[in-house]
């Protein structure tokens, strides 16, 4: 077992329908390791998509638990396996931007856990993807994704976390992504 530590957290930001879930299941195939799943998913498909400002509280509680669940998992198994990466589908910051472009406001909880977990590097996701309707997408009209986007670009912009942006299609952001992922903590 390794130290909670030890584990490299590398965090898929970016609006929706951007291929967050996509890049981070192909990176922790490619690196062969875990991968954190985005909470809010589950959550909207098994209560609906007609939430309140308080249900994005519960979304950002079952992703930390999410996450931490995962990490713990891949402690255990990552002294065996040499692995160490993990990959997460989505932290604080989007549930902050969430609230805040939703319902105008923030769980304190929400900015406590942005001040207190540590991340070592952010992958954001343009929006050059086409957006994919499904049943959870909110928001289809070019406007608010280009908003979006540039939001999580100004977030990252001044916090002191490493970044890359991912754009293209699918092989050229997993490219791009193993590139940075390989520079930045093999390099």
């Amino acid at each position: 077992m390794i130290a909670a530590n030890e584990i490299k957290r590398i965090v898929i930001i970016g609006p929706e329908s951007t291929g967050k879930s996509t890049l981070s299941k192909l990176l922790a195939a490619h690196y062969n390791t875990n991968w954190c799943e985005e909470y809010a998913r589950h959550y909207l498909l098994k209560n609906g998509t007609n939430y309140q400002f308080d249900d994005l509280l519960t979304i950002a509680q079952g992703q930390i638990m999410f996450e931490d669940n995962g990490a713990a998992q891949l402690a255990m198994n990552a002294k065996e396996s040499g692995r160490n990466l993990y990959f997460i589908d989505t932290d604080m910051q989007v549930m902050k931007v969430w609230c805040e472009y939703v319902f105008e406001q923030c769980h304190p909880w929400i900015n406590q856990q942005i001040a207190s977990r540590k991340y070592d590097l952010y992958l954001l996701c343009n929006i050059d993807l086409p957006w994919v309707a499904d049943e959870l997408r909110e928001y289809p009209d070019e406007a608010p994704r280009i908003e979006l986007y540039h939001i999580y670009k100004t977030i990252l912009e001044n916090q002191s976390v490493p970044w890359v942006n991912i754009s293209g299609n699918y092989e050229e952001r997993l490219r791009t992504a193993i590139v940075a992922i390989n520079a930045h903590f093999q390099g």
